[in-house]
């Protein structure tokens, strides 16, 4: 066994990176004058200029002040930037404003999909992981378009870079280093306002003094909050592996009365590929012809220089050295909840015990690395046994490990305490994305940040906030079920979350979210121009489907053996039969100009098609559902004069104080007869109630059918 310390652990890092000359699968550096990146020197003196004018000075107002330089901080930043609201991001280190801090990859099941949501908001993260993608696959491409996942392993420095050369550039942003102390609160109006207001805020305070006035806060600090790191028994104040924790941010918090509890996480070691022996596990290619991420790229930066990961598997010695080391890991000792979709290997080891093997994905970092990232390899062991466990793994007999893994606790914040805008309600203008909402992953951090961001921005100009709902989107799924029911464990995104995903797929999410952005302002032109030809194209191409009318025998002329039935098809209806392609009409000539519809309009009318006979029924669901979230339900109600309702229920409702009924329906505990209960007492004592509608027998019925309704599942062929 062998134990290292950080010092001889970058000496190694610094003679590998220096002293290797070997040409394997790893070492293909793409032609750096395709980058379209600024040179290392004028990164760096940007950098310098923006440190100068942290400790020199700084405005003395913004509108919008976010907290924390990562995924969820990205977006909000920006987010609030195209509002037109003037923004500044702080950040402890600006060097690391769009870390990558644990797995190298984008995207993913659930997770694409709002990464492309992201993007038909104008966001950051789909367009930079396009040109930092180093391997493309589509996630269940062999199932319906509801369930594919866009996912991409992505160069850490390329991704950091694209990031920071826009971030460091964006109109109506300034990028600042320093540390949060507190917060600065305005109490003033507390008591003309809801008994639940504590306060407003009016600004940030640094660890110098330092006040910087703003209007609106956004709080991104993902695992910084309170953040400690586990290794073995050790524990170590930390967010990130040598960067230090936020807790006054904490302390702010509590003062204020949310209610924190503390979440885990990890990640794994990082490994050195020379040690590795990779002819002993199975390799895995990206897809031939990447599809982007971004709606306004039609093709990636590396598509042909995409590098391979490999796949191997623990095992039954690997499993009982993990077993035996159990009492020594204080992050398994601790009651805390880790992400269930993404657990340690510890976690793992003890959930399915009956398991002889788990799989482990070998992932590389980047071209120019010589570090491996084995996902799925995520504990928080003592340091000088995690190489021995490594070892007992096919294909990493011999590999040497070039820093631990370790486990993270942190502080998050009861997301029910926040409105669908990601505002608190105990403290007006004070957002909150990522991490500390009770999240795990890159792509819920920055679909949060973006949301909070914009909201932020909109409400500093007093213009009204852009509400999504489950209907929208992922992202709206995601921040109901999180207003609604909390995060008892870190959240994840899955397609299974939204009852709508047949309409809420990742290939259309500029048709569901763009139109809607744009209506917000904060969609640049480009995007906005982008978004009307690929509409405009997509309808005219439907209209030329649908205008080619044929008979089953008049189909047959073109080489389709169609049931003679007699009854007579469109070429759009042609689409709607399993393994029918665009491509196929294409090459039989049967519908003329068809050969001119650009192929990626063509892919896209063929997904809408295939899903038309499935859509009836989704769509008198969310009729009924459109029809719930317009009752409007008073925010400051007192739920202790609602006859009719249980305890539990009343405490439930007083506690999340849902806007809508459709909120109120979907909460823990809420019956068909409760919601009843509520919508009367809605319309009989609301002060604006002629904004609801009239309560009727036909519609009290609609409230237990829709309660008593079965889901609806999506297609997977």
């Amino acid at each position: 066994m062998l134990s290292r310390n950080w010092a001889t652990l970058l000496r190694r890092r610094r003679v590998l990176y220096t002293g290797s000359s070997s040409t394997s699968l790893y070492t293909r550096i793409p032609d750096p004058s395709a980058r379209l990146l600024p040179s290392r020197r004028s990164r760096l003196a940007r950098i310098r200029a923006l440190h100068t004018a942290t400790s020199n000075s700084f405005p003395d107002t913004y509108d919008v002040c976010v907290i924390g330089g990562g995924h969820a901080g990205c977006e909000a930043a920006t987010g609030a930037a195209r509002t037109g609201a003037r923004t500044v991001l702080l950040t402890q280190r600006i060097d690391t404003v769009g870390e990558l801090s644990c797995n190298p990859s984008i995207g993913g099941v659930g997770k694409g999909t709002l990464v492309r949501e992201v993007d038909a908001l104008d966001g950051l993260m789909g367009r930079i992981a396009d040109k930092a993608g180093i391997q493309f696959r589509m996630l269940n491409a062999s199932k319906g378009a509801a369930v594919w996942g866009p996912r991409a392993q992505v160069d850490r420095k390329i991704y950091k870079r694209q990031m920071q050369d826009i971030i460091f550039n964006y109109t109506n942003l300034d990028v600042l280093a320093a540390s949060v102390f507190d917060l600065v609160f305005d109490h003033s109006h507390c008591a003309s306002t809801s008994s639940s207001t504590w306060g407003t805020v009016t600004g940030v305070r640094l660890e110098t003094g330092d006040v910087i006035r703003c209007s609106k806060v956004v709080i991104c600090t993902g695992t910084f909050l309170g953040g400690e790191i586990h290794i073995g028994m050790r524990r170590i104040p930390a967010g990130r592996i040598g960067e230090a924790p936020s807790t006054g941010l904490s302390a702010s918090l509590k003062a204020a009365g949310f209610k924190l509890g503390r979440l885990q996480t990890g990640t794994p070691a990082r490994l050195d590929r020379h040690s590795i022996d990779f002819s002993r596990m199975e390799r895995q290619d990206g897809d031939e012809k990447p599809q982007p991420f971004s709606f306004i790229h039609r093709e990636v930066d590396h598509a042909n220089n995409q590098i391979p990961c490999f796949q191997t598997h623990t095992t039954l010695e690997t499993h009982q050295l993990i077993k035996k080391s159990m009492h020594l890991s204080i992050h398994i000792q601790e009651t805390k909840k880790g992400p269930r979709y993404c657990p340690s290997l510890e976690a793992k080891i003890t959930r399915f015990g009956h398991k002889g093997s788990h799989t482990i994905w070998l992932e590389p970092e980047g071209y120019d690395s010589d570090l491996i990232y084995p996902n799925g390899l995520s504990c928080s062991m003592p340091e000088e046994l995690q190489e021995p466990m490594m070892r007992t793994i096919p294909g990493l007999e011999e590999v040497k490990m070039l820093r631990p893994a370790y486990g993270v606790e942190y502080d998050h914040v009861d997301p029910r305490e926040l409105t669908s805008t990601l505002e608190t309600k105990r403290i007006k203008g004070l957002y909150l994305a990522g991490q500390i909402n009770g999240t795990t992953g890159y792509e819920e951090a920055a679909a949060q940040g973006c949301l909070a961001g914009i909201n932020a921005g909109l409400s500093a100009r007093d213009h009204p906030p852009m509400l999504l709902t489950r209907a929208d989107g992922f992202l709206g799924v995601m921040v109901d079920d999180l207003i609604g029911k909390g995060a008892e464990e870190p959240y994840r995104m899955f397609t299974s979350r939204s009852e709508y995903r047949m309409t809420l797929r990742s290939d259309n999410a500029d048709m569901r979210l763009t139109e809607i952005g744009h209506s917000a302002g904060i969609v640049s032109p480009d995007r906005w121009s982008a978004f009307l030809s690929d509409r405009d194209a997509i309808q005219q191409g439907t209209e030329l489907l649908k205008n080619v009318v044929l008979s089953p025998q008049g189909w047959g002329r073109y080489g389709f053996d169609i049931r003679r039935d007699g009854i007579m098809r469109s070429a759009y209806d042609m689409l709607k039969i399993p393994g029918m392609t665009a491509a196929n009409l294409v090459h039989s000539g049967a519908v003329p100009g068809l050969d001119f519809v650009e192929p990626h309009i063509r892919a896209r009318i063929n997904i809408e098609a295939s899903y038309a006979p499935h859509l009836p029924r989704q769509l008198a669901d969310l009729a009924v559902f459109h029809a719930d979230e317009s009752l409007q339900l008073d925010p400051d109600m007192d739920y202790s004069k609602v006859q009719g309702l249980s305890q539990e229920v009343r405490e439930r409702l007083q506690r999340i104080r849902p806007t809508t009924l459709g909120a109120a329906k979907r909460m823990e505990g809420m019956t068909p007869t409760s919601a009843i209960y509520l919508l009367k007492h809605a319309r009989r004592t609301w002060r604006a109630t002629d904004t609801l509608e009239p309560i009727s027998e036909e519609r009290v019925e609609t409230v237990h059918l829709a309660d008593h309704r079965s889901p609806v599942k999506a297609a997977t062929a």
